[in-house]
């Protein structure tokens, strides 16, 4: 297939538009658009063809106060790593948006797949890793796409969220992921809005 202008404008826009999402509202999200943001992970590459993502909905009340919880804790204990003018600056960000943000997906990686027969990763594991953050990439677009925002709460403790949820030990934690109806859209990052920290130009170094 060729692709033209107006594909490739598409895509610029999409890109630009996507937002690490914080504010949402609460009304829910259509079940058959759930259904196609799962089924387009499967579109997402991975080395080996391994598709080591996990993907739980985390849906249960008393499972998402203890993830609400343990972002508090860690919160703190990131915020104190900070001194001065910089330290209220991060006390002012919005770092999650976990208590309005009806669809919550916790992301693991599968460090022992059986698929893919270990093609590609013999040598570098950390290729399934990568795997798992393209096929997150990969949900991030097609939420956009559909009008929705999708935000990654990283301010986690790995292993208290591996237990919590009670994975199998060969799952790592990947990401915690919160979707749902942006408040509002924006084509400016948040951190940018905030005075916190702009982008840098991405560079070829020749060699």
């Amino acid at each position: 297939m060729e692709f033209g202008p107006d594909h490739r404008a598409a895509l610029l826009e999409v890109l630009t538009w996507r937002r690490d999402t914080r504010h949402f509202r609460t009304d829910p999200v259509a079940e058959d658009t759930l259904a196609k943001l799962q089924a387009v992970m499967d579109l997402a590459p991975s080395v080996g063809n391994a598709r080591p993502w996990r993907v739980l909905r985390v849906e249960a009340p008393d499972l998402r106060a203890a993830v609400r919880a343990n972002f508090e804790q860690a919160n703190q204990e990131a915020s104190a790593l900070y001194s001065g003018a910089q330290a209220q600056a991060y006390q002012g960000l919005k770092l999650a948006g976990l208590d309005f943000a009806p669809v919550h997906l916790a992301v693991f990686t599968d460090m022992q797949p059986a698929q893919g027969h270990g093609l590609g990763r013999q040598t570098m594991p950390e290729t399934l890793r990568q795997s798992t953050a393209m096929a997150i990439h990969t949900l991030w677009l097609a939420a956009r796409a559909e009008n929705l925002g999708l935000g990654m709460v990283s301010i986690l403790q790995p292993k208290a969220i591996a237990r919590l949820l009670e994975t199998p030990p060969e799952w790592e934690f990947s990401a915690y992921l919160c979707l749902g109806h942006p408040e509002f859209q924006d084509d400016t990052p948040l951190l940018h809005r905030a005075g916190w920290q702009e982008n840098t130009p991405t560079r070829w170094i020749s060699r």
